[in-house]
């Protein structure tokens, strides 16, 4: 990215490598900022990441950048990818990579501004380019942060082969999907002879790493019988495929936060992203080659990362929903006002307590209690307003990893959960009221939002039909779910209250 230094329309510098060299870190009325930790002038990519939003660049990008200034090294530089829209290349390309994160709540760090972009690819627009990049010798890793609808995956977990998408990057056109985009810089790579690689899955998936191996392996099962023989033994010896947790809450930017940074900074930075103070990490420690060393930025690798995930996953995830779900219903814009409400806090509180801890494996070293009270204090953080529709999103998704863990966990040991049924009887008040207490419209933004809409269509203004038809969603619910009369009785039960307290 060459410096390209300007102004915006009101006289207002952006933020550059150029404008950046003019300012000083200071302390003043807005607060103190950082530099970058490596020079962005001199970085070298290393890394290729796919799907390049607002939790990539608050939380992999730190911790990157972090442990490549801790080990001195100029070889860790990302190119990061941008999936359905040109809006992050747009925002950062004329910053020449440059961005700022901005820390809300008790504790928060200065605004750091982050050097380790050195490019911005938009893949439905050049997927060659992505391709060559995987296929570089320099890389040794690619990260991805897709969200769960980003793999592509059918009812059972597997590839979505009737994708039309999917379809045409098995048949051989120029790759649009995240899977085929992977699979294809493999091959490049496997062709040019460009050496091992790690393929390091960061999204909310139960296993995310073992799963990202299973598309990759159904992608090249699928490939046309004239395609080269060979590459699927590259990939068994050559790639690997760890899994990792990650959290760190990261809500929408605003104009408020942009006007924030820009106080601090004394810069425009169009690509400004808001987090919270905490930032974990957790690795499973197996790579095929070089890796950035994350552990001095405060990343924990392991050779067991199921317990750690569960645990994020089963309280905090789940716990996220139940707040968005029930808050949106009641009219609350954010999870932190959610919280503040007495009867959601205690359902939040006895969702942890009552139903997800007994389906869990502590990690040594965890204190369960201490954890689940930091999860409801960060969650009560007011300065991040997380939207609660936001959080809402694409819950056809989510609930599965989510909170139906939980609930076959507890009906196989006999109890029906209630606090994760009342969840999950929220996320079907949301779906299918659509409006909260105070009549704004709540927007279903979810990849099956039309076979939501027809399933509540056909239960609407009964609680019983709506959730008997909601559970027939088997992308969802499987077919053990609705089978269980218990559960689709606290279900039933729950809408009904939830319909009535409206």
């Amino acid at each position: 990215m060459a410096a390209r230094g300007r102004a915006v329309s009101d006289g207002r510098q952006r933020l550059d490598l150029r404008t950046l060299e003019q300012q000083q870190p200071r302390v003043g009325p807005g607060g103190r900022w950082t530099p970058p930790a490596v020079d962005p002038r001199s970085l070298r990519v290393g890394i290729v990441h796919l799907g390049i939003g607002a939790f990539h660049r608050a939380h992999q990008v730190v911790f990157t950048e972090l442990a490549a200034a801790a080990a001195g090294r100029d070889d860790w530089g990302i190119a990061g990818v941008t999936q359905r829209s040109a809006s992050v290349r747009d925002q950062l390309i004329p910053q020449d990579g440059l961005y700022s994160v901005l820390e809300r709540g008790p504790d928060a760090a200065p605004l750091r501004v982050l050097g380790s972009v050195r490019e911005v690819l938009f893949g439905a627009a050049d997927s060659a380019a992505v391709v060559d990049r995987i296929a570089d010798p320099a890389v040794r890793v690619v990260t991805l942060t897709v969200t769960e609808k980003g793999y592509r995956r059918d009812g059972a977990g597997q590839l979505n082969l009737s994708d039309p998408q999917v379809l045409a990057d098995v048949q051989g056109q120029p790759p649009r999907t995240v899977v085929g985009q992977l699979v294809r810089g493999l091959q490049r790579r496997w062709e040019r002879g460009a050496g091992p690689v790690t393929v390091l899955s960061c999204d909310n998936l139960v296993g995310n790493g073992d799963v990202l191996r299973g598309l990759v392996h159904d992608f090249l099962d699928a490939l046309p019988a004239s395609a080269p023989g060979g590459l699927a033994d590259w990939i068994e010896a050559s790639a690997r495929f760890p899994c990792s947790m990650v959290d760190r809450i990261v809500p929408a930017t605003t104009a408020e936060d942009r006007a924030d940074a820009r106080t601090v900074l004394g810069l425009d930075d169009h690509g400004v992203v808001v987090a919270e103070p905490f930032s974990q990490w957790v690795i499973q420690d197996d790579f095929a080659a070089d890796r950035p060393a994350w552990e001095l930025a405060g990343a924990v690798l392991t050779k067991d990362v199921a317990a750690w995930e569960a645990v994020k996953l089963r309280m905090l995830n789940a716990t996220h929903s139940l707040l968005a779900y029930l808050g949106a219903l009641r009219g609350y814009d954010t999870i932190a006002a959610a919280l503040s409400d007495d009867h959601l806090a205690a359902a939040a509180d006895a969702l942890m307590v009552e139903d997800v801890a007994p389906t869990l494996r502590v990690p040594d070293g965890l204190d369960l209690a201490d954890y689940r009270r930091g999860v409801l204090r960060r969650f009560a953080n007011p300065a991040l307003r997380h939207r609660t529709v936001q959080v809402a999103m694409d819950g056809s998704q989510k609930l599965p990893v989510r909170l139906l863990g939980t609930v076959r966990d507890r009906l196989a040991a006999g109890a029906v959960p209630q606090h994760a049924a009342l969840a999950v009887a929220a996320w079907m008040t949301y779906v299918a009221e659509g409006r909260d207490a105070h009549g704004r419209e709540l927007p279903l933004d979810d990849p099956l939002a039309v076979r939501l809409r027809a399933a509540t269509a056909a239960g609407a203004g009964d609680p019983r039909r709506l959730v008997d038809s909601l559970l027939r969603v088997e992308e969802i619910f499987g077919a053990d779910l609705p089978e269980h009369d218990g559960f689709r009785a606290a279900l039933t039960d729950h809408v009904a209250r939830l319909t009535v307290n409206r």
